[in-house]
């Protein structure tokens, strides 16, 4: 298989994740998913990947230029996007456990877990800003 075959397939894997954390965040079969049948199945690829191209790649975690050498490498590059679906899919369902456990409306998460799902520090800032005024509004004390 393909680095590019496996990049549609992580891709594949996660988005009915982020569906079902947006659509359907209170079914149970959502949080076994989102937060850990999607997680553990890319887990496991990224695993295989690192473990079978970290030494074709160049460079390495300790620069700027040396992550940039690193990803060079088209299977590298892939072991860290799918790195990135992996845990912005896990925070995601972790906002939206959270989010039900506080009583936090769906409709105010949403916007946190799209940006969690495009741009996931952002989402997760987002969520935290959100939760830390909603708690405040239920439990001044």
């Amino acid at each position: 298989m393909t680095a590019e075959a496996l990049f549609s397939l992580a891709g594949t894997l996660v988005l009915p994740g982020w569906l079902l954390l947006i659509l359907a965040p209170r079914w149970k079969w959502t949080q076994r998913y989102a937060a850990f049948g999607a997680p553990l199945l890319i887990g496991g690829l990224y695993a295989w990947i690192f473990a079978t191209h970290y030494s074709e790649g160049r460079g390495g975690f300790g620069s700027l230029a040396d992550v940039s050498l690193l990803f060079q490498n088209p299977w590298l590059l892939l072991a860290g996007w799918i790195h990135y679906l992996a845990f912005d899919l896990f925070i995601g369902a972790w906002e939206t456990r959270d989010a039900v456990r506080c009583g936090i409306p769906r409709l105010v998460v949403i916007p946190c877990l799209v940006l969690t799902f495009l741009i996931g520090p952002v989402g997760l800032l987002l969520y935290l800003v959100v939760r830390g005024f909603w708690r405040k509004e239920i439990d001044p004390a």
